[in-house]
């Protein structure tokens, strides 16, 4: 499946620009990482799982991870892609299907923390990430009214299963997404 393919699927089931945002904004940080953790050569296949995530969620809320196996599967997409989009619901949803690739660890990890990162930057002056600290992160993550619906046991259960602490996940992701910040505004026009 090459980015376009995975774009024009997700694009099939969504619409809200929050959702495509969040979409491209996982995929620019699942590419990070495959990068940063040797798996350069599989960077597409990395992309396209961030971005396909959470294909079923703007329609299928309560299915989520249920529903997009039957649409990933219905389209013929790999089923390691599927896997892996599966498993970042690990726990929290209906698809039980515990990460066990690097990759999908980094998946489950990053995926709520994202939007932390995202919430974070904007009550920023400058409503980006590529000037915000690792201290800053910090202290909203540890501030449960903020962000609340990112869930923080998940974030860390995340770093458990990387083998990584907490402020190395932080840290990797926030880097992540200051990379990729101007790609994820010109592809979501904004």
């Amino acid at each position: 499946m090459t980015r376009q393919d995975g774009w024009a699927l997700l694009t099939e089931f969504n619409k809200e620009p929050f959702h495509l945002h969040h979409g491209v904004t996982v995929e620019g940080v699942m590419r990070w990482f495959a990068r940063e953790l040797g798996y350069g050569d599989q960077e597409e296949f990395w992309g396209n799982v961030g971005l396909l995530h959470d294909i079923d969620f703007e329609l299928w809320p309560e299915e989520h991870c249920v529903k997009a196996q039957n649409l990933l599967a219905e389209r013929g997409a790999d089923p390691a892609l599927i896997h892996a989009v599966v498993s970042h619901g690990w726990g929290m949803t209906g698809a039980d299907v515990k990460p066990e690739h690097e990759m999908e660890k980094v998946l489950f990890a990053t995926d709520e923390l994202t939007g932390l990162i995202g919430a974070a930057a904007l009550m920023r002056p400058s409503k980006s990430c590529t000037d915000m600290e690792l201290k800053s992160l910090k202290k909203k993550f540890k501030d449960k009214k903020f962000a609340a619906g990112c869930s923080r046991e998940v974030i860390l259960q995340g770093a458990e299963l990387l083998g990584w602490d907490l402020d190395a996940l932080l840290e990797r992701t926030l880097t992540a997404m200051a990379a990729d910040e101007n790609r994820v505004h010109s592809l979501c026009g904004e």
